[in-house]
């Protein structure tokens, strides 16, 4: 008899900390360890943290009545290349959510969000699709947030704050608060530094690093080397 197969596509880092996570979410709901694998094209090894490694092309021909997958691919483009190719595939995207995230009130998040452990999500918060959310971050109040954004870990995102599609949020980054009717908005695109306290609104596309947060230009790039 098929049964349902899940997968990770990418065995990398962040793959194998996603792992534990949705192997315990699974075991939850009785799904049998052997029905995971990790999908990746490039495969590093049979076995990795003891799941099959397995190309997307072999996911594919496995028997199973349906097939569910998690994107555990940080570059938020290629992400959405592999979302896309997934659709077209009839795969389904699962929400890997740990245990000891904190979800609160009239909070939505679309199909396919990572939320790794002790996320916190606070009130009225609208996230979109493919959403990666990793170790310690929180999204607080009244925040918009768009589709194939990634936090890596620790990154605090206070109240009314817009954060459109494919931003990039690096390590320990804070954005502070906006206000309501005027949030603090980060442009499609963007990237914030590790550590950056963004402070004011960050036009699309660019790349902005340190205390008060500033545009990345070569100038600054130069004096960061000396």
């Amino acid at each position: 008899m098929m049964s349902e197969l899940y997968g990770i596509y990418g065995a990398s880092g962040f793959g194998r900390e996603v792992l534990p996570v949705l192997r315990e979410q699974l075991s939850q709901q009785g799904i049998p360890e052997d029905r995971l694998v990790f999908v990746d094209d490039s495969p590093p090894a049979p076995i990795v943290n003891g799941q099959r490694v397995i190309t997307y092309t072999e996911y594919l021909a496995e028997s199973a009545s349906s097939r569910h997958i998690t994107l555990a691919i940080a570059n938020s483009e290629i992400r959405a290349l592999l979302a896309a190719k997934c659709v077209i595939d009839g795969v389904q995207f699962i929400h890997v959510r740990a245990n000891n995230s904190v979800i609160m009130d009239d909070v939505i998040v679309g199909e396919g969000a990572v939320l790794t452990p002790f996320v916190t999500l606070t009130s009225n918060i609208r996230i979109g699709c493919q959403f990666h959310a990793n170790i310690y971050s929180y999204v607080a109040h009244d925040c918009v947030i768009g589709d194939f954004v990634t936090f890596a870990p620790a990154v605090k995102c206070n109240g009314n704050v817009v954060i459109e599609n494919h931003v990039y949020i690096g390590t320990g980054a804070i954005i502070r608060h906006g206000r309501s009717g005027k949030p603090l908005r980060i442009g499609k695109g963007a990237v914030i530094a590790a550590g950056a306290v963004v402070t004011k609104n960050v036009p699309e596309g660019v790349t902005v690093f340190g205390n008060p947060a500033t545009i990345l230009s070569k100038e600054s790039l130069r004096r960061s080397k000396l």
